[in-house]
C-alpha cells in the first residue's frame, strides 16, 4: 500500500488513483492513506430512525446531501472527498481548510435543526487522533462516469469518527440559528423512482476485521459478480431518470433551501413554482435553452448516479427482481454467519434521488440514490445491531 511520507497534503486527493470498474472496490491496494495534518468531518440527523418512519425520507437525504453541497461551496475551487450516508455525510480535507469547513458544516446543522426540524450533530476529527487508537482512513476514487469521481473511504476511521462525534466527543460548537450555508445546486425536484425489476434494496455491508481481509474481499466479488446480470439487478434509476411532475413533491423542501432572512415565503414559493415550472417544461419536450441539454442531462443523470459506494463498508441501493434480492440477502446472511462480515438490508417499493447540480449546464451534476421508505439508515440499523 502507499504511503503518504511523500505526498503534498494540499495535492493529494488529486494523486488518488481513481478506479473505473467497481469490480475493483475492495482492491486495497487503491486506496492511499490521507496525509499527516488532514481532517475528518461528519454529520448526522439525530433520531433520522423515527424521521423516516413518519415519512420524512425525502427532507433526511436532503439535510445529508446539504452537508456535501454547504462544504464544497464553502470550498470553491477545492476539490473535497466526500460520502453521502443517507441520514448525513461525511468528508475529509487538508488543515488549511479545516476551519472553513468546520463553519460550513456548523451552518449546515443549524440550518437543518431549525429549518428542517431535524437536529443534526456534528465534529471534525484529526486523522492523527484516528490513528492513535489504531485504525487509519484511506481513499480511493471511483470514476461513476466519465464526469463524475466519488470518493471511497476504507480503513475503520470514518466509523469510528462518526461513533466518537455521538459520544460528544470532537463536536462543533452550534452555529446561531439563523445561520444560513450556501445550499447553492441543491434540489430534489424529481418524484420517487418506483421498482421497476420487483423491489428496491438497500444494503450495506462492513468488514468484521481488516478492510482487506481475503474473505471479505471474496464477498465483495461474489455480490458484485451477482450484479453483473443487469437484467436482475441495476441502478434504481430508468435510463431516461426519475419520473418529473409540476409541482414538484419537493417544492416545499426546495423553497427551505433557498428562504433567506426576510423572505416572504409566500413570493420565494411562487418565484420556485414558476422556475421548476420552466425546468419541467424543458425535461418535457427536450427543448434547448442556451448551453442546456435536457437529453444530454438525463443521460448524465443516469450515468452520474450515486447508487453504489464504499465507506468503511459497501453499500448499495439496487433496482433488483425478487429472486435476486433473496439470492443477495442469502449471500449476506452466510457471511453474518461466518464472522466475515456486519450486514444490513432494506426493502423498499421506491427509491429517492437528492441533487446537487451548481450549473446544470455542465456535466458533472452529481446525485445521491437511497430507499425511500428507509434505505440506509434502516440497514444501517442493522449493521449496528451486529456490534
Amino acid at each position: 500500500m502507499k504511503t503518504p511520507s511523500d505526498a503534498d497534503a494540499d495535492t493529494f486527493y488529486a494523486t488518488v488513483k481513481v478506479f473505473d470498474s467497481f469490480d475493483q472496490v475492495a482492491d486495497a491496494s487503491l486506496y492511499s492513506p490521507l496525509p499527516p495534518g488532514w481532517v475528518v468531518g461528519n454529520a448526522d440527523i439525530v433520531k433520522s430512525t423515527q424521521a423516516k418512519a413518519a415519512g420524512r425520507g425525502k427532507a433526511v437525504n436532503m439535510a445529508g446531501a446539504a452537508v456535501i453541497a454547504g462544504v464544497t461551496n464553502a470550498l470553491a475551487g477545492e476539490e473535497v472527498a466526500y460520502v453521502f450516508g443517507g441520514d448525513g455525510a461525511s468528508f475529509a480535507v487538508p488543515g488549511r481548510l479545516a476551519d472553513a469547513a468546520g463553519a460550513a458544516l456548523a451552518a449546515v446543522a443549524a440550518w437543518s435543526t431549525h429549518e428542517l426540524e431535524l437536529p443534526m450533530r456534528c465534529g471534525m476529527v484529526p486523522i492523527e487522533a484516528i490513528r492513535e487508537v489504531g485504525l487509519d482512513v484511506r481513499l480511493a476514487r471511483y470514476s461513476a462516469s466519465a464526469d463524475v469521481r466519488y470518493a471511497m473511504f476504507a480503513g475503520g476511521g470514518l466509523r469510528w469518527a462518526d461513533g466518537q462525534i455521538k459520544r460528544g466527543r470532537f463536536t462543533l460548537d452550534a452555529a446561531p440559528p439563523d445561520t444560513r450555508p450556501d445550499l447553492s445546486g441543491l434540489s430534489c425536484n424529481w418524484e420517487e423512482v418506483p421498482a421497476s425489476l420487483g423491489t428496491i434494496l438497500t444494503l450495506m455491508i462492513e468488514p468484521r476485521g481488516r478492510f482487506d481481509d481475503p474473505r471479505f474481499v471474496e464477498l465483495v466479488a461474489r455480490l458484485n459478480a451477482l450484479l453483473a446480470d443487469g437484467a436482475q439487478a441495476r441502478c434504481p434509476l430508468p435510463e431516461g431518470g426519475p419520473p418529473l411532475r409540476w409541482p414538484p413533491t419537493g417544492l416545499d423542501l426546495l423553497a427551505r433551501v433557498r428562504r433567506r432572512p426576510g423572505d416572504s415565503a409566500l413570493w420565494l414559493k411562487l418565484r420556485l413554482a414558476l422556475e421548476t415550472l420552466f425546468n419541467a417544461v424543458l425535461m418535457w419536450t427536450g427543448w434547448k435553452a442556451g448551453h442546456f441539454d435536457p437529453a444530454r442531462y438525463r443521460r448524465e443523470l443516469v450515468a452520474n448516479a450515486d447508487f453504489r459506494g464504499y465507506d468503511d463498508g459497501l453499500r448499495m441501493t439496487l433496482d433488483c427482481s425478487l429472486a435476486q434480492a433473496q439470492r443477495i440477502e442469502a449471500l449476506l446472511a452466510a457471511a453474518r454467519a461466518q464472522g466475515v462480515a456486519r450486514v444490513g438490508t432494506h426493502r423498499d417499493s421506491a427509491a429517492l434521488m437528492t441533487c446537487i447540480a451548481p450549473l446544470p449546464s455542465r456535466s458533472d451534476h452529481v446525485h445521491f440514490i437511497d430507499g425511500a421508505s428507509g434505505g440506509y439508515t434502516f440497514a444501517a440499523m442493522q449493521v449496528k445491531a451486529d456490534d
